[in-house]
């Protein structure tokens, strides 16, 4: 797992290249449509890396590339539209296989073809779904019975200017895939199906009122995997107050949510982007220890973080710190595991004690 192909250049991407290059441990090279970037640039500048033209929607390409240059290991960053394609190429390659992906049926086609894999396949290895997951599951262990499992997060800009209150942080496909597919967890210890931009509720932290409400992806597979032990479970986005109702007019009012293309181009016009971002982490575990009816939770606020010289924002410093810790646990594992893998299957102490797993550790 010591040589890695990350796929996709984009803000994600070259910063888990960034991450995984300043570690002696990987040979990394990064393949994307347009390698001449400044960001790629800067990167072979100062790491020995290879950076290569590929188009991984062509097969043959990405046949060529697995061939030709020595991999082990495939991060996927890519759009989810993309996640199912690459992940049966490193199946065909027996390469090890992790992707950011909060698109819940290309994770189920990802599941399903790493049945008899001779290899890891690891999706959602993010923030939401992924480190999420791992900080939960950790709190769960801690009781006899669960009532109410709670798991909230935020991507937000510090300083919000708009009538959103929002930035662009991430990927403009992956916010709108969350807010318009369905959703899933746990009611009366059953899985069920939740509408996104529901199950309205605010939320304070630190002081501050937030808003949060459902949408599609963050649970990644802890519902599936405690069903019949949680009465309740379900995952929210974390917004500030009166998002909610503007998403809500775009997406179903305006009947946007049938025509995404140009809500995209809508948002990318007229939302900005920015370096000055907050990621707020909020886990809720409710249930029965020693005979009493107990909450515990795990909270953390993380702000942007200078890495190799460079400032990158608190979604992109959580996002590859989440990919990149999962990936370097397993790859110091005496036995290394084969076919799918849970976030929930990593330990949260474990994650926390890896050298990328420590941009979650509290202040």
């Amino acid at each position: 797992m010591k040589n890695v192909l990350i796929l996709g250049a984009g803000k994600i991407g070259t910063l888990v290249a960034t991450m995984l290059s300043s570690c002696a441990n990987y040979r990394v090279t990064i393949a994307d449509l347009h390698p001449e970037t400044q960001a790629i640039q800067r990167l072979t500048q100062r790491f020995l890396l290879t950076a290569l033209p590929l188009d991984a929607r062509n097969e043959e390409g990405m046949a060529k590339a697995l061939t030709t240059f020595p991999v082990d290991t495939v991060i996927s960053c890519l759009p989810y539209h993309c996640s199912a394609s690459v992940a049966r190429m490193a199946k065909r390659y027996h390469l090890h296989y992790f992707d950011l992906t909060e698109d819940v049926e290309a994770a189920k086609v990802i599941q399903a073809l790493s049945a008899d894999a001779d290899t890891i396949f690891m999706p959602q290895c993010g923030l939401a779904p992924g480190f999420i997951s791992i900080a939960a599951n950790a709190l769960i262990q801690n009781f006899e019975s669960i009532d109410t499992v709670k798991m909230r997060v935020g991507a937000l800009p510090q300083n919000p200017s708009n009538a959103l209150k929002y930035s662009l942080t991430w990927s403009t496909d992956g916010l709108i895939n969350e807010y318009g597919n369905a959703c899933y967890g746990i009611e009366s210890g059953e899985m069920t199906t939740l509408q996104p931009l529901e199950g309205y509720e605010t939320i304070v932290l630190d002081g501050v009122l937030y808003e949060a409400f459902n949408t599609s992806g963050g649970c990644g597979t802890l519902a599936k995997t405690h069903q019949g032990r949680v009465k309740t479970m379900n995952y929210k986005t974390i917004r500030y107050p009166g998002h909610c109702e503007k998403a809500q007019f775009l997406m179903n009012d305006l009947k946007l949510n049938h025509n995404r293309d140009t809500l995209k181009v809508i948002l990318e016009n007229a939302i900005p982007q920015t370096l000055q971002d907050v990621v707020l982490i909020f886990v809720s575990v409710t249930g029965q220890k020693g005979g009493k009816l107990m909450e515990e939770t795990f909270a953390r606020k993380i702000y942007p973080h200078s890495i190799e010289d460079m400032t990158w924002s608190a979604i992109q410093v959580t996002t590859a710190a989440g990919v990149c810790g999962v990936l370097d646990h397993l790859a110091h594992c005496k036995n290394i595991p084969k076919g799918f893998v849970k976030q929930e299957d990593i330990a949260l102490s474990d994650f926390l004690a890896n050298p990328f797993g420590q941009y979650y550790a509290a202040p």
